[in-house]
């Protein structure tokens, strides 16, 4: 199995940045398209961006121009950072990975515990 572990939320101030991280670990096979979710309360979970191993990436309207994922596939990571932060990018973050392991034929989705990301005005 394969478990991913977000950190880097917190508070910020409208205009500030932050860094989110999220390591894949146990035993992986491959590691596919990794990407970051969120969910602001009372909300449904949202795409935020995706990057696949090769490196193309895909950004939700909101997020492109101000936030840019990347990845580590050497350590199995991948980052977003997010600039220019509004209130309205409050929400809970999740990792999201589709990944093979080790004991499995086939690949499937995994999904982290979330981080928290509050932005204040």
């Amino acid at each position: 199995q394969v478990q991913l572990v977000e950190s880097g939320g917190g508070l910020v101030q409208a205009g500030g940045s932050l860094r989110l991280s999220c390591a894949a670990s146990g035993s992986i096979f491959s590691m596919n398209a990794m990407g970051w979710y969120r969910q602001a309360p009372g909300k449904q979970r949202e795409l935020v961006a995706t990057m696949t191993s090769g490196g193309p990436t895909n950004y939700a309207d909101s997020a492109k121009g101000r936030f840019t994922i990347s990845r580590d596939n050497a350590k199995n990571t991948v980052y977003l950072q997010m600039n220019s932060l509004k209130p309205e990018d409050t929400a809970v973050y999740y990792c999201n990975a589709n990944a093979r392991s080790s004991d499995s034929l086939w690949s499937r989705t995994y999904w982290g515990q979330g981080t928290q990301v509050t932005v204040s005005s």
